[in-house]
C-alpha cells in the first residue's frame, strides 16, 4: 500500500474566495466550494483518520527549498560535538537550540501500557526494539510570532543561532514558514471535511510554539541495519510536517495496526497527525505511531551517497505545528458529543505539552518526539 498524494493547488486557488467562518455558518462556507473541492476535503480527513499520515504537494514548497535547508543542516550536524553542544538549552526543556543524541527517550521504553499493547501485536507489525535513548541529534527553531504574555514562557523562548552560519535565520524561517503555510491549508481542509468552521483549527494555532525541528542521524557511525534512530512513538503536537529526507527509514502504523514503510515522492511533503489533533477531534483522528530505523533501503542510499561523496547525516526536515500554549484543547463542535470525549478533558495546550515532555525525559530535560 502507498499513501495517495493530495495536491493543494485547487484548494489554494479557491481559498481567497472562501468566506471566513468565524461569524458565518458552515453552510455558507460550503456554498463557496465546488463538489470536487468538497470531495478533496473529505479525502483529507479519511486519509488522516485511517492512516495518521498524508502526502501533499504544495506548489509553494519547491524541491530547491528543501535541498537548501538539508544542505545547511548537514553542514551543521557535521560539526564537532563540542560546537553543537554550545547551542544546547537544557534549562528550556530543549525547546530551542540543539538536543544531543542520547537525550530523547522513545515512549515505547517508558510507557508500560504501550509496552503491553506492543506485546500483543502480530510479529510482522511490531516495531523495532530500541536499546536506550535515541542516537540522534535535533535542532529546535521557533517559527512564527510568539505571544507577548504567556503562562508557558519556556515553551516560547527566543531562537538560538549558531556561529558561522550567516544564512541560518533566513533559511530556517523561509522553510519553516512555507511548511506552516502548508499545514494551515491542510488544517482548513480537515476542518471543512469534519463539518467544523474553516478556521476551527487554524484559529487555535495562532502564536503557537511551532518548531522547525530537524533531526540529524549519523549514518557513518550508526549505519547498521536495524539501528533505531527514533523509537516507536507519536508526536505530542497538532500536526507534524516533513520535507523528503535523503535517506529512507520511516515506518508508520495505520489505524488498522498495519506497519507500513513511507515513501515520500520527490516534491512532496509528509504530514502526520499529532496528539493535539486527537484531543480536538475526541479521538476521531488518533495520533499516528511511527519510528525511524536503518533499513536495507537506507543502506542502499548510504552507498549511493558515498559514491557521490555526499554527507552521511540523515536529516529530517521536521516541523511540529502546535496549538497556542495558552489556548484550551478539548473536543470541538460535534466531537464534544463523541462517546470518547470524556477521555479528552479540557486543558491548556501548554500544560498538556509539559505533561507529555516529562514522560519522554525532556521536562527539566525535555522535548517533542520525531520522525
Amino acid at each position: 500500500m502507498e499513501l495517495p498524494v493530495i495536491d493543494l493547488s485547487q484548494y489554494l486557488e479557491l481559498s481567497t474566495k472562501l468566506l471566513s467562518p468565524s461569524d458565518e455558518s458552515n453552510s455558507s462556507v460550503e456554498q463557496e466550494l465546488n463538489p470536487q473541492t468538497k470531495n478533496l476535503c473529505n479525502e483529507v480527513i479519511r486519509i488522516l483518520r485511517d492512516t495518521g499520515a498524508l502526502l501533499i504537494k504544495d506548489p509553494r514548497c519547491s524541491v530547491e527549498d528543501n535541498d537548501r535547508f538539508l544542505d545547511m543542516m548537514e553542514k551543521f550536524f557535521d560539526k564537532p560535538d563540542d560546537f553543537k553542544r554550545h547551542q544546547e538549552r537544557s534549562h528550556l526543556h530543549y525547546q530551542v537550540g540543539v538536543t544531543p543524541e542520547g537525550v530523547e527517550v522513545p515512549r515505547s521504553l517508558v510507557d508500560k501500557d504501550l509496552q503491553q499493547k506492543l506485546s500483543t501485536m502480530p510479529k510482522e507489525n511490531q516495531p523495532s526494539t530500541p536499546v536506550g535513548p535515541d542516537p540522534k541529534w535535533r535542532y529546535m527553531w521557533r517559527v512564527g510570532p510568539r505571544p507577548l504574555k504567556t503562562c508557558f514562557q519556556e515553551l516560547n523562548s527566543e531562537p538560538v543561532i549558531p556561529e558561522g552560519f550567516p544564512e541560518w535565520k533566513q533559511t530556517m524561517d523561509s522553510w519553516g514558514y512555507k511548511m506552516i503555510n502548508a499545514i494551515e491549508v491542510v488544517a482548513e481542509m480537515a476542518a471543512i471535511g469534519f463539518g467544523l468552521p474553516k478556521d476551527a483549527f487554524t484559529s487555535l494555532m495562532k502564536q503557537g510554539p511551532h518548531l522547525l525541528a530537524p533531526t540529524g542521524s549519523d549514518l557513518q557511525r550508526y549505519g547498521k541495519e536495524g539501528t533505531v534512530f527514533a523509537g516507536y512513538h507519536y508526536d505530542l503536537n497538532f500536526l507534524t510536517i516533513h520535507g523528503r529526507s535523503r535517506f529512507p527509514g520511516l515506518n508508520i502504523w495505520l489505524r488498522s495496526g498495519q506497519k507500513m514503510e513511507v515513501k515520500v515522492p520527490v516534491g512532496c511533503l509528509l504530514i502526520q497527525t499529532g496528539k493535539q489533533l486527537e484531543w480536538l477531534t475526541g479521538g476521531k483522528c488518533q495520533a499516528g505511531m511511527h519510528e525511524v530505523v536503518v533499513t536495507n533501503r537506507t543502506l542502499e542510499a548510504v552507498e549511493a551517497a558515498r559514491q557521490q561523496n555526499r554527507s552521511l547525516w540523515r536529516v529530517s526536515s521536521t516541523l511540529f505545528a502546535h496549538i497556542a500554549s495558552d489556548a484550551t484543547i478539548e473536543p470541538l463542535g460535534h466531537f464534544a458529543d463523541s462517546p470518547l470525549a470524556e477521555k479528552y478533558p479540557p486543558m491548556c495546550a501548554g500544560e498538556f505539552v509539559e505533561l507529555e515532555l516529562a514522560v519522554i525525559n525532556l521536562k527539566g530535560k525535555t522535548n517533542n518526539s520525531d520522525s
